[in-house]
């Protein structure tokens, strides 16, 4: 009984052992993965609410004065993330309302004002506005620009007569105008 006993414990001891040495090396892997989420959000900081009107005559016989029909206290921050050798840009619209004839609205961004990081956007130039989407800030890759007012791009808006021949159409009245941006994937 006592030999049977041993050669079961022996059995047992090789059995084990051989089953632990299968399965165990002196290193092992397992795999980690690293996701980083696509990102696309926008923001407009500062003054949301703008009136521009233009200076009234002091004198008769003199019309309005419109270079002081300017606003430049809306700021346009943003996150980016996009795939490989993708971009984004920053469209502006206006997307309900109307510019009364004889009248321009022209917007124009800033260059990034450098508080964040990454591939920020570089502006577009002048963009004079209109129910149309157009770029106002292109290249944007993955990136921020920093968050509230003095981040990111900065908005100047103006206000101009489109010609001396409109003076006639310009009509005493407020008029609310909905300007939208969107930060788009460049197609």
């Amino acid at each position: 009984m006592k030999k049977l006993l041993l050669i079961m414990t022996t059995l047992l001891l090789l059995t084990g052992n051989l089953t632990s040495k299968a399965g165990d090396n002196s290193s092992d892997e397992h795999t980690v993965t690293i996701s980083i989420p696509e990102v696309a959000l926008l923001d407009l900081e500062g003054t949301t609410a703008i009136t521009l009107t233009p200076t009234a005559p002091k004198e008769a016989g003199e019309g309005f004065d419109f270079s002081s029909a300017t606003n430049n206290n809306v700021w346009v921050n943003y996150s980016s993330v996009v795939a490989r050798k993708k971009h984004r840009n920053v469209t502006v619209e206006i997307s309900s309302g109307k510019v009364p004839a004889g009248l321009a609205l022209t917007v124009v961004a800033s260059k990034d004002a450098g508080n964040g990081k990454g591939a920020v956007g570089k502006p577009a130039g002048t963009v004079t506005l209109s129910s149309v989407a157009q770029k106002i800030i292109y290249g944007v890759g993955s990136c921020f620009t920093g968050a509230g007012v003095k981040s990111g791009h900065n908005l100047t808006y103006a206000l101009s007569l489109t010609s001396e021949s409109q003076y006639a159409n310009l009509v005493n009245a407020d008029t609310d105008i909905t300007i939208t941006y969107t930060l788009t994937d460049d197609n």
